[in-house]
């Protein structure tokens, strides 16, 4: 068996990494109810997930599963919550230039990749921390 391109790897790495997110944002909603910006974020979420899944698909890769779902604990407060996620959405910076560098040979890994660095803006009111 080879071992998976650079690219493979990249794309189930920063899959990892959205599963955890979703189930960061699942855990505060689980545990405060459909607070804001949570419902917003685990949707946007949602959409990377898709999206990964989707050109691994493409490629024949194989789609590893969510390790992260009902594993994760909610902070003691929303606002906890929403402090920590700040400039670290689904992969922190560092995070996603090692990715596009792993995945540079394929423009189109590079273009989802860095649509995880940071969620579209949330209209006013559609969080705690979010507009404190």
């Amino acid at each position: 068996m080879t071992a998976p391109s650079p690219v493979h790897q990249a794309l189930q790495e920063a899959l990892d990494a959205a599963y955890l997110a979703r189930a960061t944002s699942a855990a505060v909603i689980d545990r405060f109810g459909p607070v804001r910006p949570f419902v917003s974020v685990i949707q946007w979420e949602q959409r990377q997930i898709n999206g990964l899944q989707n050109l691994l698909r493409q490629r024949g890769w194989p789609i590893a599963a969510d390790r992260h779902g009902g594993r994760v604990a909610a902070p003691p407060c929303p606002d906890q919550a929403w402090l920590a996620r700040q400039g670290n959405w689904i992969c922190g910076e560092d995070q996603l230039d090692r990715l596009r560098r792993m995945a540079a040979e394929d423009a189109e890994v590079v273009t989802v990749l860095k649509g995880l660095g940071q969620p579209p803006p949330f209209t006013a009111g559609d969080g705690n921390a979010a507009t404190a």
